[in-house]
């Protein structure tokens, strides 16, 4: 059976296509999308009438709105066909895969795509191909779910691996989340909500206005609705932070200032606002004060607690250990595990597993080697998202465990 010919022309374009911009996405975001070529092809038929219908619908709008109304129904069925494809596309396991990054990365892809070619002109190439794609599906649609569900049952929060940032998400009921800071990449944020299958964000908590925690916000706000943003009272970023209120404001969502003593009970999750002050604590590193002007939470579940401590350094770490501080089963390292950290604070938590979001091959040292042994010292098993991947805190009969996705 020969497929119509216009099947297979459409096939070839597509996948002439996506030839053509691999090598700019492998430069940009390191990784190579495994389902762009069929998702183009679902998605296809609908672009056109999309794009001719909502184009003649504004032009007409001004002076016929009645007409334009009509036109953006269908335009809007095309968009939603659109929209589904890509959720699918999204959700697939291993939908795109990682790549090395830069210049490396494209000498890997051009030896790859080389063998490729040497492989299919041959018969008996072209059956290895096979036989290793069909294993390959067999091992992420068959085996890697009975083995590794995600995301796990009963989850509470996630740490994204978002890179060196911050990038966490609690439990607020079915389909919905509060996010503790959105990390530096809006795909890499909105991918992972879409892995948890979170479409409702009642708040955001960006804990201070660095990039690494605030610049993936607009991957947050992604085909979701978002209640209201908490930000840090600090303001030493200001054009940061004057860019984050106005696109706030341009989408008319509700921004308020942290204040110790503020509770959120949504869902299975009791959030309390510790810190910061109004008054920031500076240090000798760059960037100290907004550091330690971070907003730190305490998070309670009926199985537990976590401390999630922003990017607080040596200062503000003090100046908790003078309040009350709460214990908690599950401690976020301050700072991506930077070396300011102070031993009495860690042993004034008593937490019993430690999470690091840190970005694999950073160039801060981070996690520094001193804080992993006073973490060993006192008894906390570490996780770190460059070597887990993303990291779940789940309710285990009635205790908290931690389980992470891997790579």
């Amino acid at each position: 059976m020969r497929w119509p010919r216009w099947a297979a022309e459409a096939v070839v374009v597509t996948a002439a296509a996506q030839a053509a911009v691999t090598p700019v996405l492998v430069l940009m975001s390191g990784q190579i999308s495994l389902v762009a070529v069929p998702a183009n092809l679902l998605a296809g038929p609908a672009v056109a009438p999309a794009t001719l219908l909502g184009f003649v619908a504004a032009l007409i709008a001004p002076f016929w709105p009645e007409a334009a109304q009509a036109l953006v129904v269908p335009a809007g069925y095309a968009v939603g066909w659109i929209i589904v494809v890509s959720r699918w596309a999204v959700g697939i396991p291993l939908a795109s895969v990682p790549w090395p990054q830069g210049i490396a990365g494209l000498g890997l892809l051009a030896v790859a795509a080389g063998v490729a070619v040497v492989l299919l002109r041959r018969r008996a190439g072209r059956a290895v191909m096979l036989a290793v794609a069909a294993g390959v599906l067999i091992a992420v649609l068959v085996i890697r779910p009975i083995a590794a569900p995600w995301p796990p049952r009963g989850w509470l929060m996630v740490m994204c691996d978002v890179g060196q940032g911050d990038g966490l998400v609690i439990a607020a009921g079915p389909g919905q989340g509060v996010v503790v800071d959105a990390g530096p990449d809006p795909a890499v944020m909105d991918r992972c909500l879409r892995r948890l299958g979170v479409r409702d964000v009642p708040l955001v908590i960006l804990t201070h206005p660095h990039g690494d925690h605030v610049n993936g916000l607009a991957g947050v706000q992604r085909d979701r609705r978002v209640g209201a943003v908490i930000t840090s009272p600090h303001r030493a970023s200001a054009p940061q932070s004057a860019r984050l209120s106005a696109g706030l404001a341009r989408r008319r969502i509700p921004e308020h200032t942290a204040q110790p003593g503020t509770r959120w009970r949504l869902g299975p999750s009791e959030l309390t606002v510790l810190a910061p002050e109004s008054a920031a604590a500076d240090g000798p590193g760059e960037g100290s004060a907004a550091n330690n002007a971070s907003i730190v939470l305490h998070v309670r579940w009926r199985a537990g607690s976590a401390l999630l401590s922003g990017d607080i350094e040596s200062e503000a770490q003090h100046r908790l250990l003078r309040d009350s501080l709460p214990r908690a089963d599950i401690f976020k390292v301050p700072h991506h595990g930077s070396p300011r950290q102070v031993p009495a604070f860690f042993a004034a938590v008593q937490a019993r597993a430690a999470l690091v979001s840190v970005g694999a091959g950073n160039g801060y040292g981070h996690p520094a080697p001193s804080t992993l042994s006073l973490l060993n010292r006192m008894g906390a098993r570490v996780y770190r998202t460059d070597k887990s991947g993303d990291v779940a805190i789940v309710d285990q009969e009635g205790a908290l465990a931690v389980v992470s996705r891997g790579r």
